[in-house]
């Protein structure tokens, strides 16, 4: 069995390690809070293979705080290993500001020398990241990240202000800096240790609004970011976040003709779109070609008959489909096709298409198999 403790446990990254070490049967978890008695802090610490000090202060009313919730705290927490049988490991959250002269940074890079100096005095063995900037789920608008704060207002209708466009920002997402902190848990640490979190990502402020902008149009042309990137996959997600749970969901708009229903769900420039229909007993759909756009097919409920015939050819071809059976039927370009609903019941189909549908440019030519 692992001893972990963590400081700082109901704090944004906090929040975030602890939910990972529930999931693992070998962890025995122990959680530091602020309002913690210190003789608690000795008992877990005296056992622990592993302290993660996550807390601290970066937004004080008072400067002083820095001195002691960085430092002050963090010779508390060494003062305990003086007790242990064994050198725990500290893994310590420290920051890009320790690089720098200001009051926040100078207390960061205090509590690296403590931390150095136990080490050295083979007390404990460190771990420091100097974090930048980090943004993900449970993170604080208005204190823990810039992301966090335009997601939360961008969500909630709100104005977001950008002082420098052309600021660069480092930032980090949270599970990735998670993994990190579990993966030291596989690692020999001796002495101190300077690790960094991968991947890391530069925006500009500008352009960080701008994507957290765009976010609440995609339920009205239902075009998603570019997933392959992953800062703005991490963003989105980051953003759905903050949303009122009130609203979660989003109607479609609904197409009705004596065919059925259909509705589009999904768009995106770089893997088409998806849309759905329903069509009723003896319907037939679609007796049209395309030149290059091509489509899938799967009847999620309901049976039915696509038929294909090359625009070259008078051959037929047709294949038996069922919901029971799930099968995708692909759609070449060049070949006229239907759809006709050949059960009692109605018929519910999943369509694909590689491009978003442009009615200035269809790509859709009327024939009937």
């Amino acid at each position: 069995m692992i001893n972990i403790v963590v400081t700082g446990a109901g704090g944004f990254l906090g929040k975030n390690l602890c939910v990972a070490f529930e999931r693992m049967e070998e962890v025995s978890l122990k959680r530091i809070f602020s309002s913690t008695p210190d003789k608690k802090i000795l008992d877990y610490i005296v056992d622990a293979d592993y302290i993660y000090h996550l807390a601290g202060v970066n937004r004080p009313t008072d400067v002083k705080e820095f001195e002691k919730g960085n430092v002050d705290f963090t010779l508390k927490i060494l003062n305990a290993c003086l007790h242990c049988t064994t050198p725990p490991t500290i893994v310590f959250t420290s920051s890009i500001q320790a690089e720098l002269d200001n009051a926040y940074g100078r207390s960061k890079l205090d509590a690296e020398k403590l931390l150095a100096d136990y080490s050295n005095r083979l007390i404990i063995n460190s771990v420091i990241y100097r974090l930048p900037g980090v943004f993900g789920k449970w993170s604080r608008p208005n204190y823990n990240s810039v992301v966090s704060t335009f997601c939360y207002k961008v969500a909630n209708s709100k104005d977001i202000q950008i002082s420098d466009p052309n600021l660069m920002l480092k930032l980090v997402y949270v599970d990735d800096v998670i993994n990190s902190f579990v993966g030291q848990l596989d690692q020999r640490n001796s002495g101190v240790t300077f690790k960094e979190v991968i991947p890391e990502y530069n925006i500009t402020l500008g352009e960080l609004g701008a994507a957290i902008k765009s976010f609440p149009s995609i339920r009205k042309s239902l075009q998603t970011p570019d997933m392959s990137n992953d800062l703005d996959k991490r963003l989105y997600s980051t953003y759905l976040t903050y949303l009122n749970k009130q609203d979660f969901a989003y109607d479609l708009a609904l197409k009705k003709d004596e065919r059925g229903d259909l509705f589009e769900w999904i768009k995106s420039s770089s893997f088409g779109q998806v849309f759905v229909s329903t069509t009723k007993p003896g319907v037939t759909r679609g007796n049209h070609f395309h030149h290059l756009k091509t489509e899938k097919f799967l009847v999620i409920r309901g049976e039915a008959e696509i038929k294909f015939r090359s625009v070259l050819s008078e051959e037929i071809v047709v294949y038996a489909v069922s919901g029971d059976y799930p099968r995708v039927v692909d759609i070449p370009p060049g070949y006229t096709h239907s759809i006709t609903n050949t059960g009692r019941n109605e018929l519910i189909t999943l369509f694909w298409a590689n491009e978003i549908f442009d009615s200035s440019k269809p790509d859709t030519y009327f024939l009937n198999v």
